[in-house]
């Protein structure tokens, strides 16, 4: 029966996913993190502005490869997991990431018109003075698609299939809450990443309710007596790695007043794509000017 939990599951124990957690690491710096860096530095007549750039066929094998190793790392799960929502999940998932596939490619290509991303959609100079002006709005709907909606279809499933895996990953025996030094050199690649992913998408809120609910369980099945197997504890410490991170780049950028008109709100988090269009951009410039 899908979702229940087998008595034989419950002690279960699993090795450290080294494959899988490799792949995972690799594939989301090449082609989540690399995607953008393809479409800037790659010759622009190899892929015109009105075809899909390299990075868009990246977005595109990673929309295709990262359900697969979902799927993967749910079926190595000590545990029986719940099917069901697991595949409602990763439907969502692929839903909508393609969405911020198109929202993001057009987006990205807009960089080459001169389009800012630390302003907004209404402040950026090549956008205020199109006429008619109902094309502003038409291209406040590709960015909510781009930031919103695809952000919240995409990143909502792919959190919460890492907390269902997460709550498979508890074994009554001590000896297997060891990470071995394989998983020690995963854990920065994969920190820095979650950092990427939290600050570009603008979704901490996400990403805390996550971590908070992790803590709890950790605490909940510690009074059971369970601890967290290797790959348990190579994903909480890479999501307390990861708040590290956004804290010292949320204290690095505390001051900066431009980023603090595009993100006004309680949290200020800037997103790294704003700060390179505002500050990188303009010491590209600087330096071609001389």
């Amino acid at each position: 029966r899908h979702g229940a939990v087998k008595n034989e599951d419950t002690f279960k124990t699993s090795p450290f996913h080294l494959d899988l957690w490799f792949y995972f690491t690799l594939q989301n710096w090449v082609l989540d993190f690399g995607r953008p860096i393809a479409m800037i530095i790659l010759p622009l007549e190899w892929f015109p502005l009105n075809k899909p750039s390299a990075g868009d066929y990246f977005h595109m094998a990673y929309n295709v490869i990262t359900p697969f190793l979902l799927l993967k790392l749910i079926e190595r799960s000590p545990k029986t997991l719940p099917r069901s929502m697991v595949y409602v999940s990763i439907i969502m998932f692929v839903m909508g990431a393609s969405i911020h596939l198109v929202g993001d490619s057009v987006n990205h290509r807009l960089i080459f018109s001169g389009y800012q991303h630390h302003l907004s959609v209404r402040e950026n100079p090549i956008i205020k003075n199109l006429k008619p002006e109902t094309l502003i709005d038409s291209f406040e709907l590709l960015y909510y698609y781009d930031e919103y909606l695809g952000h919240s279809m995409w990143y909502i499933p792919f959190f919460l299939i890492l907390f269902i895996y997460f709550t498979g990953c508890f074994t009554p025996v001590a000896e297997e809450s060891r990470m071995p030094a394989a998983a020690l050199l995963l854990m920065g690649p994969s920190s820095l990443y979650y950092w990427y992913l939290v600050t570009e998408g603008q979704i901490f809120i996400l990403y805390i309710f996550t971590f908070f609910a992790m803590m709890a369980l950790v605490m909940h099945q510690k009074r059971k007596g369970l601890v967290l197997d290797s790959n348990g504890l190579f994903l909480f410490y890479s999501f307390i790695i990861t708040l590290v991170l956004i804290a010292l780049w949320v204290v690095w950028l505390w001051n900066d007043k431009i980023l603090r008109k595009k993100y006004p709100g309680v949290i200020y988090i800037p997103e790294p794509w704003a700060f390179y269009t505002l500050h990188m951009n303009n010491l590209h410039a600087a330096k071609e000017s001389f």
